[in-house]
């Protein structure tokens, strides 16, 4: 068996998106297994950019079966509109080179209703910052069983109707007691609009565990695209704010149900610096120019909602602990050039808290924003880094910095990225 994983080991918005089309030509199959269209890759082929925010990046690529597994959940108008922007410039994708589970879960209207009316019922400084789209209420209705929907059961409109009926009536009741303008929903009308919708999408709807259990029994090779960071995960990540799926590397096997003995290569995606979006703590935040340069340098803005992302030095005790989470096996450290042109870089080793130096990473919010970093301080370089393909030709003060990485993280870089583009990657 030969599968491997690429999973973000900070607050999302790694990159992981270019690493997994570079990985993707060397697998037979691409697995989706978390999250939902509130995360998004943006990656560059053919001469091409493409914002990807449900479909695996294997959907670029001819010849790659691509998989959106159980552990994701599903908006099918979103879902819908991305493959048609993907066939409008590159074909029409073949039901066998493009699968969708049975068992995901389904987003409908009011679960973006209530996740608004649940965030803006919260004070500012307790928002979680989610985007507002359903994945979280969505994730909850899945664990609480009684009013979820999955992709199958819409595969049988008598029983999917009347669920649904069921459904609309309670959340209309609900909703309209939370906020006193709520209209309710038409529980025809979403029955006829998502009954188009699984129509279109009946072509590709599978058993995608049984797909992946026959792919590795004929030895193919699988590559996992996590989405998503490791501390925004939801047993592990710095809770609440955090998102609704298992989003390290411990997301695997649910969301796929591969067995994590089949993961034979794990690596471990960050930024040469740290980013976040939404609310929390965020110890080696840089409210200053210096974030401001980073954030425009690095186009620091959401790839699904164009929000700007909080910008800060690179935290090797927040990274290192996403490597531990996930088990990786090397570091994929991603754009190093936003980095050029700085006098010195400053790098978080350890967290102070109360006086006390520690290179744990808290389990609870009010500690972590606790925290003050103890910074190791390296000096810049001036020169561009884009044209550059080999570590050896890299400034000695940049390879300095990405061996302190390494060092921190206790794990080898086997790939920098030093731009957007493909080619604009060395490989160690």
């Amino acid at each position: 068996m030969s599968a491997t994983a690429v999973v973000g080991l900070q607050w999302g918005d790694e990159a992981k998106g270019k690493i997994v089309d570079l990985l993707t030509s060397e697998h037979d199959v691409v697995v989706r297994y978390q999250g939902g269209n509130n995360a998004g890759h943006t990656v560059k082929f053919d001469g091409q950019t493409y914002k990807l925010s449900l479909l695996p990046a294997g959907i670029l690529r001819d010849g790659i079966t691509s998989v959106v597994a159980t552990g994701v959940v599903i908006n099918p108008k979103a879902f819908l509109g991305e493959l048609d922007g993907i066939e409008s410039r590159r074909g029409k994708v073949a039901p066998e080179k493009f699968l969708v589970s049975d068992r995901a879960h389904v987003i409908f209207p009011y679960h973006m209703a209530e996740e608004a009316v649940l965030e803006n019922s919260r004070k500012n400084d307790e928002k979680i910052g989610t985007t507002m789209r359903g994945i979280g209420t969505c994730y909850r209705e899945k664990a609480g069983r009684t009013h979820a929907i999955r992709v199958g059961d819409m595969l049988y409109p008598d029983q999917f109707k009347r669920r649904l009926t069921e459904i609309v009536e309670f959340k209309n009741r609900m909703l309209a007691a939370l906020d006193p303008e709520f209209k309710p929903f038409d529980a025809e009308a979403i029955f006829t609009e998502y009954s188009a919708y699984t129509e279109r999408l009946k072509p590709y709807i599978c058993d995608t565990t049984a797909f992946l259990h026959h792919a590795l029994a004929a030895k193919k090779r699988l590559l996992f695209e996590g989405a998503q960071g490791s501390l925004l995960d939801l047993d592990h990540g710095t809770f609440p704010f955090v998102t609704s799926s298992s989003s390290s590397g411990c997301g695997i096997h649910s969301g796929s149900g591969v067995p994590e003995r089949a993961i034979t290569r794990m690596i471990g995606v960050v930024k040469a610096y740290t980013t976040r979006v939404g609310g929390g703590p965020f110890p080696t935040e840089l409210n200053n120019e210096i974030g401001q340069h980073i954030r425009d340098v690095g186009h620091e803005y959401g790839t699904v909602t164009g929000r700007p992302r909080r910008c800060g030095w690179f935290d090797a005790i927040a990274a290192g602990y996403g490597a531990r989470l996930s088990g990786v096996d090397c570091i994929s450290v991603m754009l190093l050039d936003v980095l050029s042109g700085l006098d010195e870089l400053k790098i978080c080793e350890a967290y102070e808290i109360n006086g006390e130096r520690t290179t744990d990473f808290p389990s609870h919010v009010e500690r972590l924003a606790q925290v003050k970093p103890v910074y190791r301080t390296l000096p810049g370089w001036k020169s561009e880094i884009a044209h550059i393909r080999k570590v050896a030709d890299l400034p000695a003060n940049a390879r300095r910095y990405v061996d302190t990485i390494a060092e921190l993280l206790c794990s080898q870089v086997e790939i920098i990225s030093v731009g957007p583009d493909r080619e604009q990657t060395i490989l160690g």
